[in-house]
């Protein structure tokens, strides 16, 4: 009998399971993972950024998460000696549009309370001279980092702590009891007094195998991404981001700097075939037949079908993948855009065709589920993590 089991060895599920192991060293504590090994799915497949907080709403778990996280990130590298780049996001706007839009963020950003710096289009050039604009948001925090040595990190401070990690065991079955739960894997059966699932792509089908009717259904969206080639590692001083459109899901093609010193260009959003489709030819009918069925998702893919075909045809074409880029830096070529692996996001969608914006947990007697969490995610790993551990000690002492 384990006092406590975990579900999910990406950045989240270590984050809890380090954090878990210090509120309770005494216990007995298990986490399970399908994978041979930490940050397979979405840690190991993002970009790398710390993110500062500028776009998330005020208030919002995200918000806070996020601005905490960004400062405990840099502080658990800082202690256990894993390399980051403070490099700073630039905000870039090429028209005018944009910079109505630029002027919304700037309030949000101060509603946040971010550190950051009004650029004109000289300022920009001079920051960044490869870049074009009429302005831009210079915002110092952000930066860039492995997120797999920071998961890596985790484990193995729990496992030294005395925590138990089981590798290619997937969840095939959870049972929930008055005073346990029941969780089969490909490794074994174990019981345990509670549970945290931190499953990703998963989530919403282990909340099932508790026997709970999720008011969710996770959607997976690809983000494929090209690197450019080594003499383009200079191009950037920082990470680029384009100024988002309000009416679209997601933030659109940026430049990022990656840790290793290389530029990738990235990522766009289209609907992957398949829940852990990494490639274009990755496809489940299960799946689609899943989200076909699914009236929330099909009314996302309804209100969102122009942006949709938009990203599929940038998808499938990379000249208008190029175009997106080139309209903040024009230096850039169709050769400059070289394969590199994509990653796939996880996102509830609520029964009403909502996509889900913030962190969501489902709590039954026994158990935590984190039911969506996207970016930034990986940024907010330690106060999420703690957030869950809150919400444990909550089952444990009711």
């Amino acid at each position: 009998m384990y006092d406590f089991t975990i579900i999910g060895g990406g950045i989240l599920g270590m984050s809890t399971a380090m954090q878990l192991i210090e509120a309770y060293p005494d216990k007995r504590i298990l986490l399970v993972e399908k994978e041979n090994g930490p940050a397979h799915h979405q840690t190991g497949h993002n970009s790398g950024v710390i993110h500062a907080g500028v776009y998330y709403t005020p208030g919002s778990l995200k918000a806070r998460f996020c601005l905490e996280g960004n400062r405990a990130t840099k502080a658990f590298c800082d202690t256990h000696g894993i390399a980051y780049d403070n490099c700073g996001k630039l905000l870039v706007a090429t028209n005018e549009v944009e910079m109505q839009r630029m002027q919304a963020l700037w309030e949000r950003t101060a509603a946040n309370g971010l550190e950051r710096e009004w650029l004109d289009a000289d300022q920009l050039r001079e920051r960044e001279p490869n870049i074009t604009g009429q302005g831009g948001i210079f915002v110092p925090a952000s930066g860039i980092v492995d997120y797999r040595r920071v998961t890596a990190k985790m484990a193995e401070m729990f496992q030294n702590a005395g925590g138990e990690v089981r590798y290619t065991a997937p969840v095939t079955a959870l049972e929930e009891r008055s005073d346990e739960v029941v969780v089969t894997t490909d490794q074994g059966t174990f019981t345990t007094r509670h549970l945290v699932s931190c499953s990703g792509l998963m989530a919403d089908r282990v909340v099932r195998m508790l026997g709970v009717t999720p008011e969710f259904t996770i959607c997976p969206f690809r983000g494929e991404y090209y690197q450019l080639p080594p003499e383009h590692n200079r191009i950037v001083n920082h990470l680029i981001y384009p100024i988002p459109d309000p009416s679209m899901p997601f933030l659109g093609v940026h430049l990022t700097r990656m840790i290793d010193g290389s530029v990738t260009v990235g990522p766009n959003a289209v609907l992957a075939f398949k829940r852990e489709g990494y490639r274009k030819r990755d496809v489940s009918f299960g799946d689609l037949a899943a989200m076909a069925g699914d009236p929330g998702i099909r009314k996302v893919l309804r209100a969102n079908l122009k942006p949709g075909l938009h990203e599929m045809k940038n998808s499938l074409f990379k000249g208008g993948y190029l175009e997106e880029v080139r309209k903040y830096c024009p230096r850039l070529t169709r050769d400059d855009l070289r394969p590199y692996p994509a990653g796939v996001r996880a996102q509830a969608v609520a029964k009403d065709g909502k996509m889900i914006d913030d962190f969501l947990f489902v709590n039954t007697r026994r158990s935590v589920n984190v039911c969506n969490a996207p970016s930034p995610a990986a940024t907010s790993a330690i106060p999420i993590g703690a957030h869950i551990v809150d919400k444990v000690k909550a089952l444990v002492e009711g």
